[in-house]
């Protein structure tokens, strides 16, 4: 195997200048995303590049309580991320615990199990594994998770006198809100059950195309890249119940009525 080509900050700006030409075309079709665009290039340069030092510091260093402090911060950003992209905010700081609960199901737990009883590495939390593990744990199945909880507000909240409805006529919350639980599960698991069923024919997986770069063996890469798969679709779908069980109980009360004054934001707020 050949040794893995080193990239010079050139070429990185021969593709930054992509961005920059994506930019001025939205510029001159006045789409309005330039700005979002731009920031978002900037955050990805300066927040990786941080990363790459961070995780450079902490390889070297390889404490537990490091681990676990990084982890740490990259389950609270995620939580933090899954409520900024809400249509419909939840309100506090309980917004914010349902969000981290969930992808501490869907993310921590999968990825402990993962390297415990399947990568077994020596000690278990070495970051070499632990962290990438984690961050594509967290990454997949936060998407997940923020489209099933804004499919389950927004609809809720659009059909609201359809559930009142269904209470008045006998209808338990969990049996009035069903189908849009279910058409929430669904919006929420559709990209990570597309990626699994393209994996290998239309798209190569990144880690996959990540080991193969880096010299390992394409077999090798193909087995880590399904047990990711496997891990991410599991964590998705763990996390995904799990922020719906919870929404659905928070938007009635004791008496089983429709309460979204218990669970978004006001303008007050």
């Amino acid at each position: 195997m050949r040794e893995l080509i080193q990239l010079t900050a050139p070429d990185l700006m021969l593709a930054a200048l992509l961005i920059l030409a994506l930019v001025g075309l939205t510029a001159r079709m006045k789409l309005a995303i330039g700005v979002q665009l731009t920031i978002a290039a900037v955050r990805t340069t300066v927040q990786l590049l941080l990363i790459g030092l961070v995780l450079k510091s902490i390889f070297s260093n390889a404490e537990l309580h490091w681990v676990v402090l990084m982890s740490t911060v990259m389950l609270a950003v995620a939580a933090w991320e899954i409520l900024a992209r809400q249509k419909r905010k939840l309100r506090g700081w309980w917004g914010f615990g349902i969000s981290a609960f969930s992808m501490f199901i869907s993310s921590f737990l999968i990825t402990v199990l993962a390297l415990v009883f399947v990568v077994r590495p020596d000690p278990w939390y070495t970051p070499q594994y632990t962290i990438p593990l984690l961050g594509m744990l967290l990454g997949n199945t936060m998407n997940g998770i923020a489209l099933g909880m804004d499919r389950l507000v927004q609809t809720a909240w659009q059909q609201r006198s359809v559930i009142e409805q269904r209470l008045m006529l006998g209808q338990t919350a969990i049996e009035a809100i069903r189908d849009i639980r279910t058409d929430s599960m669904r919006a929420g698991m559709i990209p990570i059950i597309n990626s699994m069923a393209t994996a290998g024919i239309v798209s190569l997986p990144g880690m996959m195309t990540g080991q193969i770069l880096a010299g390992s063996p394409p077999v090798e890469a193909v087995k880590y890249q399904i047990l990711i798969m496997f891990l991410v679709t599991a964590g998705t779908g763990f996390g995904v119940i799990t922020v719906l069980h919870l929404i659905s109980h928070r938007m009635f009360d004791t008496r089983e009525r429709l309460r979204f004054d218990k669970l978004l934001r006001t303008p007050q707020d």
